[in-house]
C-alpha cells in the first residue's frame, strides 16, 4: 500500500485575521474558511494536509524542524516574516523539503518593503497575488516537487 503524502501548511504572523484586517486586500472571507478549503483541496489532489499558524517566530522555526520527518513537502505564508527572518530562512534551508512561498496579496504591488523576501531563495518557488488561490496553486506546486 502507498503511503499519502503529508504537506503542512505554515501561517505566520496575523493571518488568523484574514477576513478582519484589510478588507481591500486580503477579502471578506475568513481564516477558518480559507484554511477548511486548503485541506479540502490537499485531500482531492491526494495529500494528507495540516495547516499550522502562529503569530510567534520561534513556533514556527520549531514546526519546521519537526516537519522534516513528518512532511514531504511544506507551504509558507510567513506574513511580514518573509521580509527580515534570516531565522526563518535558515530553518527552511535545513529540513531539506520543498517549500513553496505564498502571498495572498501581490507583494510587488505594494510598500517597498514587502518586495524583499528573506525566504525566496531557499523555497521552491513564490506564488503571490492570487488570493486564497494561491495556497491551491502552491499545492499542485508541490505534486511534482515530492
Amino acid at each position: 500500500m502507498k503511503l499519502k503524502k503529508k504537506v503542512l501548511v505554515l501561517l505566520g504572523p496575523n493571518m488568523n485575521m484574514v477576513g478582519v484586517r484589510e478588507k481591500g486586500v486580503y477579502g471578506e472571507e475568513t481564516a477558518e474558511s480559507i484554511q477548511s478549503q486548503i485541506v479540502e483541496t490537499a485531500e482531492k489532489i491526494g495529500y494528507g494536509c495540516d495547516v499550522y499558524q502562529s503569530n510567534h517566530e520561534g513556533d514556527l522555526i520549531d514546526k519546521i524542524h519537526a516537519a522534516k520527518d513528518v512532511y514531504n513537502g511544506a507551504v509558507i505564508n510567513a506574513g511580514a516574516l518573509t521580509h527580515y527572518s534570516y531565522a526563518l530562512r535558515d530553518a527552511i534551508a535545513c529540513v531539506r523539503i520543498p517549500f513553496v512561498e505564498v502571498h495572498m496579496s501581490n507583494i510587488y504591488a505594494r510598500e517597498e518593503f514587502r518586495h524583499k523576501s528573506v525566504i525566496a531563495p531557499v523555497c521552491a518557488g513564490q506564488i503571490s497575488g492570487f488570493g486564497k488561490n494561491s495556497y491551491f496553486l502552491a499545492l499542485v506546486a508541490l505534486k511534482d516537487l515530492m
